[in-house]
Protein backbone atom coordinates (compact mmCIF):
# COMPACT_ATOMS: atom_id res chain seq x y z
CA UNK A 1 0.00 0.00 0.00
CA UNK A 2 2.90 2.36 0.67
CA UNK A 3 4.14 1.85 -2.90
CA UNK A 4 0.67 2.55 -4.31
CA UNK A 5 0.47 5.73 -2.24
CA UNK A 6 3.95 6.75 -3.43
CA UNK A 7 2.93 6.24 -7.07
CA UNK A 8 -0.27 8.26 -6.59
CA UNK A 9 1.63 11.11 -4.91
CA UNK A 10 4.32 11.20 -7.60
CA UNK A 11 2.36 10.45 -10.76
CA UNK A 12 3.44 13.73 -12.39
CA UNK A 13 7.11 12.99 -11.74
CA UNK A 14 6.68 9.45 -13.06
CA UNK A 15 5.13 10.86 -16.23
CA UNK A 16 8.02 13.29 -16.70
CA UNK A 17 10.60 10.55 -16.19
CA UNK A 18 8.72 8.27 -18.58
CA UNK A 19 8.84 10.95 -21.29
CA UNK A 20 12.59 11.34 -20.74
CA UNK A 21 12.98 7.57 -21.01
CA UNK A 22 10.91 7.35 -24.19
CA UNK A 23 12.73 10.26 -25.83
CA UNK A 24 16.10 8.55 -25.35
CA UNK A 25 14.98 5.14 -26.59
CA UNK A 26 12.97 6.22 -29.61
CA UNK A 27 15.46 8.86 -30.77
CA UNK A 28 18.25 6.29 -30.54
CA UNK A 29 16.32 3.45 -32.18
CA UNK A 30 15.12 5.81 -34.92
CA UNK A 31 18.72 6.69 -35.76
CA UNK A 32 19.70 3.03 -35.45
CA UNK A 33 17.05 2.03 -38.01
CA UNK A 34 18.35 4.68 -40.42
CA UNK A 35 21.87 3.26 -40.14
CA UNK A 36 21.41 -0.45 -39.45
CA UNK A 37 18.86 -1.24 -42.18
CA UNK A 38 21.11 0.08 -45.02
CA UNK A 39 24.07 -1.77 -43.49
CA UNK A 40 22.03 -4.97 -43.30
CA UNK A 41 21.04 -4.60 -46.94
CA UNK A 42 24.58 -3.77 -48.08
CA UNK A 43 26.23 -6.78 -46.44
CA UNK A 44 23.95 -9.19 -48.30
CA UNK A 45 26.31 -8.64 -51.25
CA UNK A 46 29.30 -10.17 -49.45
CA UNK A 47 29.41 -13.10 -47.03
CA UNK A 48 32.76 -12.02 -45.61
CA UNK A 49 31.52 -8.47 -45.04
CA UNK A 50 28.39 -9.84 -43.37
CA UNK A 51 30.42 -12.05 -41.03
CA UNK A 52 32.71 -9.13 -40.08
CA UNK A 53 29.91 -6.63 -39.46
CA UNK A 54 27.79 -9.07 -37.47
CA UNK A 55 30.81 -10.08 -35.41
CA UNK A 56 31.61 -6.45 -34.55
CA UNK A 57 27.98 -5.75 -33.70
CA UNK A 58 27.91 -8.85 -31.50
CA UNK A 59 31.03 -7.66 -29.68
CA UNK A 60 29.41 -4.28 -29.03
CA UNK A 61 26.34 -5.80 -27.41
CA UNK A 62 28.49 -7.81 -24.99
CA UNK A 63 29.96 -4.63 -23.44
CA UNK A 64 28.25 -4.03 -20.07
CA UNK A 65 25.91 -1.07 -20.29
CA UNK A 66 27.35 0.71 -17.26
CA UNK A 67 30.84 0.42 -18.81
CA UNK A 68 29.67 1.79 -22.15
CA UNK A 69 27.88 4.71 -20.50
CA UNK A 70 31.03 5.38 -18.48
CA UNK A 71 33.15 5.29 -21.63
CA UNK A 72 31.00 8.00 -23.17
CA UNK A 73 32.04 10.47 -20.45
CA UNK A 74 35.70 10.98 -21.45
CA UNK A 75 34.90 10.65 -25.16
CA UNK A 76 32.21 13.36 -25.19
CA UNK A 77 33.49 15.62 -22.40
CA UNK A 78 35.71 17.64 -24.81
CA UNK A 79 32.57 18.83 -26.62
CA UNK A 80 30.66 19.48 -23.40
CA UNK A 81 28.36 16.43 -23.52
CA UNK A 82 30.10 13.93 -21.25
CA UNK A 83 26.93 13.29 -19.27
CA UNK A 84 23.22 13.55 -19.95
CA UNK A 85 21.09 12.95 -23.00
CA UNK A 86 23.67 12.66 -25.80
CA UNK A 87 25.88 9.89 -24.38
CA UNK A 88 22.77 7.91 -23.45
CA UNK A 89 21.41 8.15 -27.00
CA UNK A 90 24.75 7.20 -28.56
CA UNK A 91 25.09 4.16 -26.30
CA UNK A 92 21.57 2.98 -27.11
CA UNK A 93 22.24 3.47 -30.85
CA UNK A 94 25.24 1.16 -30.55
CA UNK A 95 23.26 -1.47 -28.63
CA UNK A 96 20.47 -1.35 -31.24
CA UNK A 97 22.69 -2.19 -34.19
CA UNK A 98 22.95 -5.97 -33.84
CA UNK A 99 19.27 -7.01 -33.79
CA UNK A 100 18.35 -4.65 -36.62
CA UNK A 101 21.36 -5.42 -38.84
CA UNK A 102 21.05 -9.16 -38.25
CA UNK A 103 17.32 -9.30 -38.97
CA UNK A 104 17.63 -7.08 -42.05
CA UNK A 105 20.46 -9.20 -43.42
CA UNK A 106 18.59 -12.44 -42.71
CA UNK A 107 15.34 -11.18 -44.25
CA UNK A 108 16.90 -9.86 -47.46
CA UNK A 109 19.25 -12.83 -47.89
CA UNK A 110 16.36 -15.30 -47.56
CA UNK A 111 14.08 -13.76 -50.18
CA UNK A 112 13.05 -16.48 -52.63
CA UNK A 113 15.48 -16.39 -55.60
CA UNK A 114 12.55 -17.12 -57.91
CA UNK A 115 10.97 -13.80 -56.91
CA UNK A 116 14.20 -11.98 -57.73
CA UNK A 117 14.36 -13.67 -61.12
CA UNK A 118 10.74 -12.78 -61.81
CA UNK A 119 11.41 -9.15 -60.91
CA UNK A 120 14.44 -9.09 -63.19
CA UNK A 121 12.37 -10.65 -65.93
CA UNK A 122 9.89 -7.79 -65.59
CA UNK A 123 12.72 -5.36 -66.24
CA UNK A 124 13.11 -4.04 -62.69
CA UNK A 125 16.38 -2.40 -61.72
CA UNK A 126 18.23 -3.47 -58.59
CA UNK A 127 16.76 -0.51 -56.67
CA UNK A 128 13.22 -1.21 -57.92
CA UNK A 129 13.55 -4.87 -56.98
CA UNK A 130 14.73 -3.93 -53.51
CA UNK A 131 12.01 -1.33 -52.95
CA UNK A 132 9.06 -3.17 -54.48
CA UNK A 133 9.85 -6.82 -53.82
CA UNK A 134 12.56 -7.51 -51.26
CA UNK A 135 11.85 -4.86 -48.60
CA UNK A 136 8.07 -5.50 -48.46
CA UNK A 137 8.82 -9.20 -47.91
CA UNK A 138 11.47 -8.38 -45.31
CA UNK A 139 9.36 -5.96 -43.24
CA UNK A 140 8.06 -8.51 -40.67
CA UNK A 141 11.55 -9.78 -39.87
CA UNK A 142 13.07 -6.28 -39.79
CA UNK A 143 10.30 -5.09 -37.48
CA UNK A 144 10.95 -8.07 -35.21
CA UNK A 145 14.53 -6.82 -34.89
CA UNK A 146 13.31 -3.31 -34.12
CA UNK A 147 10.98 -4.66 -31.43
CA UNK A 148 13.85 -6.58 -29.87
CA UNK A 149 16.04 -3.46 -29.90
CA UNK A 150 13.36 -1.26 -28.34
CA UNK A 151 12.41 -3.67 -25.55
CA UNK A 152 16.04 -4.45 -24.74
CA UNK A 153 17.05 -0.79 -24.68
CA UNK A 154 14.17 0.32 -22.51
CA UNK A 155 15.90 -1.76 -19.85
CA UNK A 156 19.37 -0.52 -20.78
CA UNK A 157 18.24 3.12 -20.63
CA UNK A 158 17.35 2.67 -16.97
CA UNK A 159 21.12 2.55 -16.35
CA UNK A 160 21.56 5.92 -18.11
CA UNK A 161 20.37 7.69 -14.98
CA UNK A 162 23.88 7.15 -13.57
CA UNK A 163 25.29 9.55 -16.19
CA UNK A 164 22.61 12.16 -15.60
CA UNK A 165 20.25 11.23 -18.44
CA UNK A 166 17.18 10.98 -16.20
CA UNK A 167 14.46 8.54 -17.16
CA UNK A 168 12.67 5.96 -15.07
CA UNK A 169 15.95 4.56 -13.83
CA UNK A 170 16.08 7.55 -11.48
CA UNK A 171 13.58 5.81 -9.20
CA UNK A 172 15.62 2.61 -9.23
CA UNK A 173 18.92 4.33 -8.44
CA UNK A 174 17.37 6.40 -5.65
CA UNK A 175 15.58 3.36 -4.28
CA UNK A 176 18.92 1.56 -4.04
CA UNK A 177 20.92 4.48 -2.62
CA UNK A 178 18.20 5.45 -0.13
CA UNK A 179 17.15 1.87 0.72
CA UNK A 180 13.62 2.86 -0.32
CA UNK A 181 11.68 -0.11 -1.73
CA UNK A 182 8.83 2.19 -2.81
CA UNK A 183 11.00 3.97 -5.35
CA UNK A 184 12.71 0.75 -6.42
CA UNK A 185 9.42 -1.03 -7.10
CA UNK A 186 7.98 2.05 -8.81
CA UNK A 187 10.94 2.29 -11.17
CA UNK A 188 11.03 -1.43 -11.97
CA UNK A 189 7.27 -1.56 -12.52
CA UNK A 190 7.28 1.54 -14.75
CA UNK A 191 10.14 0.22 -16.90
CA UNK A 192 8.40 -3.15 -17.29
CA UNK A 193 5.06 -1.58 -18.25
CA UNK A 194 6.80 0.73 -20.73
CA UNK A 195 8.55 -2.23 -22.37
CA UNK A 196 5.30 -4.20 -22.65
CA UNK A 197 3.42 -1.21 -24.06
CA UNK A 198 6.16 -0.46 -26.59
CA UNK A 199 6.25 -4.09 -27.74
CA UNK A 200 2.47 -4.20 -28.19
CA UNK A 201 2.50 -0.92 -30.13
CA UNK A 202 5.33 -2.07 -32.40
CA UNK A 203 3.59 -5.41 -32.92
CA UNK A 204 0.50 -3.52 -34.10
CA UNK A 205 2.70 -1.35 -36.36
CA UNK A 206 4.38 -4.47 -37.72
CA UNK A 207 0.97 -5.89 -38.60
CA UNK A 208 0.03 -2.68 -40.42
CA UNK A 209 3.26 -2.65 -42.43
CA UNK A 210 3.10 -6.32 -43.38
CA UNK A 211 1.57 -6.86 -46.81
CA UNK A 212 -1.74 -8.68 -46.97
CA UNK A 213 -0.27 -11.49 -49.09
CA UNK A 214 2.30 -12.36 -46.42
CA UNK A 215 -0.39 -12.36 -43.73
CA UNK A 216 -2.51 -14.78 -45.77
CA UNK A 217 0.50 -17.06 -46.41
CA UNK A 218 1.38 -17.14 -42.69
CA UNK A 219 -2.25 -17.86 -41.74
CA UNK A 220 -2.32 -20.82 -44.12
Amino acid sequence: METVAFIADNIDVIGTRAIEHISIVFAAVGIAIATAVPIGIAITQSKSAADTVLYLASMMITVPSIALFGLMIPLLSPIGHGIGYMPAVIAVILYSQLPIIRNTYTAIANVDPALREAAQGMGMSTWQRLRQVELPLAVPVIMAGVRTAVVMNIGVTAIATYIGAGGLGTFISRGISQSDPRQLITGALAVSLLAITADLFLGFLQSLLTSRGIKVEVAQ
